[in-house]
């Protein structure tokens, strides 16, 4: 039987705003020009939300600004029923085919990518939502991880979920019961997939960000903040990672703000270009702080070190 209550829209602010309506607010970018049409369909089973999405080709994304302005904390899981989709959070992304489903969640920034394939006119994602305590929850270690819709335990809980999503159960009582016991079989499924070598994907967004850094110094916006959310992890996480490295993260970026700069000191030609356009393009807007930083770090003034690698 089909989900009873739905409603559609056709444009990106109207589109935005119905997500909003039934899950958190959401940046929309569509995959084309043309009109961006959908349609939601929801309803309760206790404290258990089940919805049917459908829409055409887009992404969709939870940045670290709407996290902030938007306090509605689920836990969710996106199970894909038509076309393809890709899904990241917590420096993690994973791609799903029909019947695979995903977990995430609304605190900290995510992102999907959905797309209708072989000619279908939209894609189709079953989402179940779970208000999300304080507490109690595994956080992120089991998001944005395929679960397999195919085979073993993942495959039996995908098929029950979008029975359960499509069937005509409602309600408040069992309702919240059977949203507690399910949230403990997703969230047990989940980590009995989990990869047993942590370590290698740490190593892994280690380098993402590492690699981040060296291509954004310039924007003097740069800090962890804006080094997580480009990442899908929250500011904790990231910290957490350089835990085990010489140097905080700031520390990290400043000092590779500062070896750039003596490259570009140091570099034929370097007498030309002013002090303030090397700050600049080191993530310094500011010269009077980026000589300070400059003696701080390597005992002289910029000027004085461009006169002497120049001699």
């Amino acid at each position: 039987m089909p989900i009873p209550t739905t409603t559609g829209a056709t444009g990106v602010r109207p589109w935005r705003e119905l997500l909003g309506e039934h899950f958190v607010d959401l940046d929309v970018d569509p995959a084309a020009d043309g009109p961006v049409t959908g349609e939601v369909a929801s309803r309760a089973v206790g404290s258990l939300q089940l919805s049917r999405v459908r829409s055409v080709d887009q992404r969709a994304l939870r940045t670290a600004g709407l996290a902030r302005s938007d306090e509605r904390r689920y836990l969710q899981v996106g199970l894909l029923e038509a076309g393809s989709a890709r899904v990241g959070q917590d420096g993690r992304e994973c791609w799903l085919r029909p019947g695979d489903y995903a977990l995430y969640e609304t605190d900290r920034p995510f992102a999907w990518e959905l797309r209708a394939g072989g000619g279908a006119p939209a894609w189709s994602l079953l989402v179940l939502t779970w208000s999300r305590p304080g507490s109690a929850l595994p956080a992120d270690r089991l998001t944005a991880r395929r679960m397999d819709g195919r085979r073993g335990l993942t495959g039996v809980l995908a098929r029950m979920l979008g029975d359960l999503v499509r069937s005509d159960v409602a309600g408040d009582d069992p309702g919240d019961r059977v949203a507690g016991e399910l949230l403990g079989l997703v969230t047990a499924a989940a980590d009995d997939v989990m990869p047993p070598e942590p370590a290698r994907a740490d190593r892994a967004l280690l380098a993402a960000v590492r690699a981040y850094v060296e291509e954004h110094l310039a924007d003097p916006a740069l800090d962890p903040r804006a080094i997580a959310a480009a990442h899908f992890v929250s500011v904790r996480q990231l910290h957490r990672l350089f835990a085990g490295e010489e140097e905080t993260v700031a520390r990290y970026v400043r000092r590779r703000r500062l070896e750039r700069a003596r490259e570009e000191l140091a570099r034929r030609g370097a007498r030309d270009a002013p002090l303030a356009v090397v700050a600049r393009r080191c993530g310094f807007p500011d010269a009077t702080v980026f000589g300070r930083a400059f003696r701080a770090a390597y005992g002289t003034t910029p000027s004085r070190y461009r006169d002497l690698a120049g001699s």
